[in-house]
């Protein structure tokens, strides 16, 4: 069990890797430069929401970045439009510009084709709802274990 363990948690970096190496040739296949793979996956994530840079701190999908550099770089190449928050002047609001809203759509077409050729390959709905559930079991436990502690992050209250 010790050793499944630690080549799970392995293969869930290496696959992490993996996938930002994909949105990168996406992105270079699109000839767009001036934005990085992780970088891509947050406009992704942030959809057609408007949130704050804490919020979006919080979701927790971005781990080894640094949330507020790549939000700052993303509002000078116009892919996020921001704004004071009108309760609080101190926070800002992010929402995704026109340019932004573009890229998202080519994104999410990338995972549309990504999805398909999964399918076509052999990959049934319910393996991946069977995997989900795996994930989310592994993630409850990490979340358990880090409440145990008393380190359980702020996201996950």
């Amino acid at each position: 069990m010790h050793t499944l363990y630690l080549s799970t948690i392995s293969l869930i970096e290496r696959l992490h890797r993996q996938f930002l190496e994909v949105v990168k040739a996406e992105l270079e296949a699109l000839h767009i430069d001036d934005i990085n793979n992780v970088q891509a996956l947050m406009l992704a994530n942030i959809g057609k929401d408007q949130l704050t840079v804490g919020e979006l701190t919080h979701r927790g999908y971005y781990l080894g970045s640094n949330v507020s550099y790549n939000v700052k770089k993303l509002v000078e190449n116009d892919y996020l439009a921001q704004e004071p928050s009108p309760h609080d002047k101190r926070s800002i609001r992010i929402r995704l510009s026109d340019k932004g809203l573009e890229l998202c759509d080519k994104i999410n077409e990338m995972f549309g084709r990504q999805a398909e050729k999964l399918r076509v390959a052999g990959t049934e709905d319910e393996d991946l709802k069977e995997l989900m559930n795996t994930l989310r079991e592994l993630e409850l436990f990490w979340t358990d274990q880090l409440n145990q502690a008393g380190l359980i992050p702020y996201e996950f209250k």
